[in-house]
């Protein structure tokens, strides 16, 4: 980018989505590693699904890690997997709040994020500052 070039102002709700993604990413990724040091460290039931479990967390924890990336970087192609995230967020959050236990809280906090998340993601500004048409609109 040559010094006359003016990078790409980033709108408030592309940050926050980002940081929603983000935060979603860390979770998972925490979240694994926590049942891979309790699964080498502890005795589950069944060690290879435990260990399996574990980093599947990692790997999904990856496609919001990218979305959030791509999200602060105006990537027009991060909305997808950050808007995928957000819906694939929302059963999981129901889950959590049909708990009996200490796991309320959580599914408050990923409901509260992940329709946080969507309202970033499908806000006319945001689709406009990530260059999204609709079908049929014209490049200007």
């Amino acid at each position: 980018m040559s010094s006359t070039e003016q990078t790409p102002t980033r709108p408030g709700r592309i940050t926050a989505a980002a940081a929603v993604a983000g935060t979603e990413a860390l979770a998972l990724v925490v979240g694994g590693l926590f049942v891979l040091v309790t699964a080498l460290t502890g005795k589950p039931g069944d060690l290879t699904s435990a260990i399996m479990g574990g980093a599947t967390l990692i790997a999904l924890g990856l496609i919001p890690l990218a979305a959030a990336r791509g999200l602060w970087l105006l990537r027009s192609w991060s909305r997808g997997p950050a808007v995928i995230t957000q819906i694939l967020a929302l059963p999981v959050a129901w889950q959590l709040l049909q708990a009996d236990s200490v796991l309320i809280p959580g599914g408050i906090a990923l409901a509260v994020l992940a329709v946080t998340g969507l309202t970033l993601l499908v806000s006319p500004a945001t689709t406009q500052a990530l260059d999204i048409r609709r079908p049929g609109q014209d490049a200007s």
